[in-house]
């Protein structure tokens, strides 16, 4: 049986809020489509960033989708971080 791991995507967007506007809805719909286990997302109330937490099997494949995300394709974000969680 594998492994999961929770991993937990945390990105602060760029001040470019006309491109922001036209790809929030790509990036929320990319994010639900895939219908990871334990899932929970969305953005900061100021609209800043974000964050996502999901469950998948490897490093390899929260990296992998990620990179995938529509904000990270369009270079909407100035800082991001991707950290797997350890729950005590």
């Amino acid at each position: 049986m594998a492994t999961i791991e929770r991993f937990l995507f945390f990105y602060l967007i760029k001040d470019e809020p006309d491109r922001v506007r036209s790809v929030a809805p790509q990036h929320a719909a990319y994010w639900a489509d895939l219908k990871l286990p334990g899932y929970i997302g969305g953005p900061f109330a100021d609209r800043s960033g974000g964050s996502i937490s999901f469950e998948v099997e490897s490093r390899s494949e929260a990296d992998r989708l990620v990179n995938k995300d529509p904000f990270m394709v369009a270079d909407l974000l100035s800082e991001s971080w991707l950290k797997e969680w350890h729950r005590g």
